[in-house]
């Protein structure tokens, strides 16, 4: 299967952006489906006056975690409450751990002991773990009920919160459960974002950086200019962190708009997720390798092969490598996951099962340089491994 990014130009009017003193909106053009993307501060203080006019019934219901709670919870039910609604909320624990089919029972167990009915709105309070499995939960609940992202994370701003992927993760893979589940809103409130660990801005920004790396090469030089600058904090940051969200936010809506189920062009999204994936298994899901920089490996990774094969300049690569390791964030790959030394032939064993796999073939996205990605299964195994070899030696 191939798809290339030649494709932006088809699709660049779909989706329109609006500004104003309040902030930027992003219309994600899907037909019955559509739906906005606020960007902007203090949308949380705006949230009831926002969310009120999509709702068939005062009420709505809360999913958060452990480390969100403290922080936004209260301050999101007051200004719900503000707009006359009922609020309702369930707490899961903070990590990628919690996406899972316990964690699924609890949130759905707690939707029915409050008597959520199909007219009741569910809101994702937080980063891409609670996103992706409240969406899941609002997709079965009942057969189906309404949802609304509030992401906190520069990752889910940018990502996971925008397009409708719900799911959670077996022990045989990551996201390999889930739905298409569109939600009816996004707010993407910038000002929480001063609450992030830096850490989990850089793993925010290697999404921010893939979408140049796909088919943006002038996004791309921007964000070599003033990528640092956006996530270091001061005074810069929230107008570049506004930019870094809305084009990315742009970007994801383009495609998505072209390519709901990912049958082709949505696949370049995928960038560093087939090699992200497989690290993110072999260290178990959890804090030892955050998905962000997991994806930054990855991309990292795919540049390599690239040029390996021939298909793209390897000044690209390199200038990928430099570009990710000067923000921050990780590029060489851990040498020990959960069960052990991390080898070639378990990388590629995690791979092999990959949602994305087609008739026994794993699925890659490589490039022909920075801003040229497209999709491929013809890959060679010797290649493969060898690329593999080298980033665990080096």
């Amino acid at each position: 299967m191939t798809a290339n990014a030649s494709s932006r130009a088809r699709t660049e009017t779909v989706a329109m952006t609006g500004d104003s003193a309040d902030g930027t909106t992003v219309h994600v053009d899907l037909g019955a489906r559509a739906y906005d993307i606020h960007v902007g501060q203090g949308l949380l203080a705006r949230a009831g006056a926002l969310i009120r006019p999509l709702l068939a019934q005062p009420r709505v219901f809360i999913v958060t975690d452990t480390h969100v709670a403290p922080l936004y919870l209260e301050r999101l039910e007051d200004a719900l409450r503000a707009s006359g609604l009922r609020c309702d909320h369930v707490v899961v624990p903070a990590g990628e751990t919690s996406k899972d089919m316990t964690c699924l029972a609890t949130v759905l167990n707690a939707m029915l002991a409050a008597r959520c009915e199909r007219s009741t709105m569910i809101i994702a309070l937080g980063g891409g773990v609670v996103g992706d499995l409240t969406g899941f939960a609002a997709s079965i609940l009942l057969r189906g009920v309404d949802f609304i992202q509030i992401p906190t994370t520069l990752l889910a701003q940018v990502d996971s919160s925008v397009g409708g992927k719900t799911g959670i993760n077996m022990p045989a893979g990551k996201n390999l459960v889930g739905t298409f589940h569109q939600p009816r809103l996004v707010l993407a409130d910038i000002d929480v974002l001063a609450s992030l660990p830096r850490r989990e801005l850089l793993a925010g920004y290697a999404e921010v950086a893939k979408y140049g790396l796909i088919d943006d090469l002038p996004f791309w030089q921007w964000l070599e200019q003033n990528g640092a600058d956006a996530i270091a904090g001061g005074a810069k940051a929230p107008a570049l962190l506004r930019h870094c969200i809305v084009t990315s936010c742009i970007a994801k809506a383009r495609i998505v708009a072209a390519d709901e189920r990912e049958s082709g062009l949505r696949a370049l999204l995928n960038l560093g997720h087939t090699f992200g994936h497989a690290l993110e298994a072999e260290m178990g899901f959890g804090e030892a390798l955050l998905h962000g920089e997991a994806v930054g490996l990855g991309m990292a990774l795919a540049f390599d092969l690239s040029a390996r094969l021939g298909l793209a300049p390897t000044e690209d690569a390199a200038r990928v490598c430099k570009h990710l390791h000067g923000v921050g964030l990780p590029v060489t790959l851990p040498r020990t996951g959960q069960h052990g030394p991390i080898t070639a032939a378990r990388l590629i064993a995690h791979m092999g099962q990959d949602k994305k796999v087609k008739d026994g073939a794993i699925t890659f996205i490589l490039a022909h340089g920075i801003g040229r990605a497209f999709v491929t299964t013809a890959v060679p195994l010797p290649v493969l491994e060898a690329t593999l070899n080298a980033a665990l030696a080096a």
